[in-house]
């Protein structure tokens, strides 16, 4: 599909954060598709982290045999699938988690919540205690990233929606759960973007890790902000 686009796309890069120990760190693909430009973004995040001296494993969700449907909630739990299984032994496993994904409708993919739903359960991720609030936060001790790709400009994404699937990933599911800190980068608007933009985005995430070091400055930067057409495939 080619569709005209007149906005500059622009790498929205949040935080700053300096990781300067090797991380045993789990990225998890939320887009189902192999050939989209976030399977390309975890590719190129998986080997910089590798050359950086981290541990890397990696989930791809379209890969993986599971419903994504929690059928009854939490009044009675379906047996979790292998893969599954496979995937909280990875999550406990992880001192750091990445989460690579595009933003549909305003939020995350639905198979993507359908994964959360399923594994980060009551038990594992969290446990209500009587008497408490809040429950006990059963994955601290891990940081987590948030790697997003977006057709919607980001600073439109961020000031005028608020930033709904970005605020349901890191307050409502990840720090509800003791992941902390967790920092976010966004890169779009991917719809209409170049060949030559999205290598020099794929060449950003590589360069966040500097010799050994994993480095996430603080600052909004334009990539290109000429008239084109392109294809949206995030």
């Amino acid at each position: 599909m080619t569709l005209p686009y007149t906005a500059a796309p622009t790498l929205s890069l949040f935080f700053s954060r300096t990781l300067s120990v090797a991380h045993r760190t789990l990225l998890i693909l939320g887009h189902p598709s192999s050939t989209s430009f976030c399977s390309a973004l975890a590719d190129t995040y998986t080997q910089s982290a590798k050359n950086a001296g981290h541990e890397v494993r990696a989930l791809r969700l379209g890969e993986l045999v599971f419903d994504p449907v929690l059928h009854n909630g939490y009044s009675d739990i379906q047996a979790l699938e292998p893969d599954l299984l496979s995937a909280q032994s990875d999550i406990l496993w992880a001192t750091h988690l990445v989460f690579v994904f595009p933003i549909w409708w305003g939020g995350i993919p639905a198979l993507m919540k359908g994964f959360l739903d399923r594994i980060f359960l009551p038990g594992f991720a969290f446990k209500y205690r009587a008497g408490k609030a809040f429950p006990d936060k059963l994955l601290q001790g891990r940081t987590a990233h948030l790697l997003v790709t977006l057709d919607t400009p980001p600073w439109y994404y961020r000031w005028v929606y608020r930033m709904p699937g970005i605020h349901q990933m890191r307050a409502t599911t990840l720090a509800f759960c003791g992941i902390k800190p967790i920092k976010t980068l966004m890169f779009g608007p991917i719809l209409g973007s170049t060949p030559a933009h999205r290598a020099k985005w794929l060449k950003q995430a590589g360069g966040l890790f500097e010799k050994g070091s994993f480095h996430v400055h603080r600052q909004s930067r334009a990539v290109g902000g000429h008239h084109h057409q392109g294809d949206s495939s995030l």
